[in-house]
């Protein structure tokens, strides 16, 4: 049996993916006469052409290697049948790559707009498989993506050593985690460092909770506070606005979240407030030891899919479990933190603050 298999990374990159290419490409090798070829750039390489001829030795020494040895870029889902300037046609593009290198499947390592396409693509009648990636965790259908738990060790690492600093300089210290829309990244690292209050997306905050919370650990005589705010987290009023207007508000006050939250407190109590955003650091360098398991585990179910020609679906992790979900279930449906949410219940009951009347 020969699989003629197309394998490309799309979006963000994200510690992981090399690993994940790894452990589809290897196990392929094991199970079946696999050929694989590698698209550069994400879907901009199958709408362009752009690929190569892969070697079982082009896989070896990649499991630590963080990024992507394929390239990664951003082709949003929304132009995907917009015809532009250049007068391509995407869609008709990529299928015809596709047959041209006649391929048996093809293989995306991927978020939400990745498999957004990836279902596409499908419903085009190509034979797909996706892989979840992604460190905002919001992919649909499974537990955890891989890239995850690499990103919340280190801004747990970012959240630490701004401990040391707060305390000893006495301040209030505001940390911008990433995740633009869904809170999972800034929820678990600030409950793992220690956060005195956690603001996300989907729970919008009133500043006056939140200097609540630096006035009440004055008064305890600790004369510092931690706070891990999301990049997408908004205010209470900001929830009620539309998202281009809260886009022009913030543009107009050439705030970040961070930035906002540390010169509300600054005004409000009167706290010395500072903003530190580590930003890319946050999904940069070498996978850890769970991200480097897990996209294995992702990469060989994604063989395993091959081998059986089970195409139309994407690998995830439901409890202990390596599965499948089929892409037209999962595609554009994003995984947000429910306010009721267990994490979010065992952080309320450590005493950390949403920002929110509780």
């Amino acid at each position: 049996m020969k699989r003629r298999i197309g394998i490309l990374t799309s979006g963000g990159d994200c510690p992981g993916l090399n690993a994940a290419i790894r452990g589809v490409t290897r196990a392929a090798y094991e199970m079946f006469d696999a050929e694989i070829i590698g698209i550069h750039d994400g879907y901009r390489g199958l709408i362009e052409g752009d690929y190569h001829a892969m070697k079982r030795s082009d896989f070896s020494g990649i499991l630590t290697l963080g990024g992507t040895i394929l390239g990664t870029a951003r082709t949003p889902f929304r132009n995907m049948r917009v015809i532009g300037e250049d007068k391509v046609d995407k869609v008709a593009a990529m299928k015809k790559t596709y047959k041209d290198l006649k391929l048996d499947c093809l293989v995306t390592l991927g978020g939400n707009g990745t498999h957004k396409t990836a279902n596409l693509l499908s419903q085009e009648g190509l034979n797909v498989i996706g892989l979840p990636k992604t460190i905002d965790n919001d992919l649909y259908g499974t537990d955890f993506t891989f890239g995850f738990h690499t990103a919340m060790d280190i801004a747990t690492e970012v959240i630490d050593r701004i401990h040391t600093t707060a305390a000893s300089h006495g301040r209030c210290m505001v940390i911008e985690i990433m995740g633009n829309k869904a809170g999972w990244l800034t929820l678990y690292s600030g409950v793992a460092g220690g956060a005195d209050a956690i603001l996300i997306p989907e729970i919008p905050y009133d500043m006056k909770q939140v200097a609540k919370v630096v006035e009440q650990r004055a008064k305890s005589n600790k004369g510092f506070t931690i706070i891990a705010v999301a990049e997408g987290a908004m205010t209470t009023e900001e929830a009620k606005m539309k998202k281009k207007e809260r886009e022009a508000k913030r543009a107009a006050e050439h705030f970040s979240s961070s930035a906002y939250v540390a010169q509300q407190l600054r005004d409000l109590v009167g706290v010395e407030a500072r903003a530190v955003v580590p930003g890319h650091i946050q999904r940069g360098g070498s996978p850890s030891a769970y991200d480097r398991v897990l996209s294995t585990q992702f990469g060989v179910h994604a063989a395993e899919l091959i081998r059986d020609e089970t195409y139309g679906v994407t690998v995830a992790l439901k409890g202990n479990t390596i599965t499948h979900n089929r892409l037209e279930d999962i595609a554009g449906v994003p995984k947000l933190v429910p306010e009721d949410d267990q994490m979010v219940t065992i952080a309320r009951q450590m005493g950390i603050s949403f920002g929110s009347k509780e």
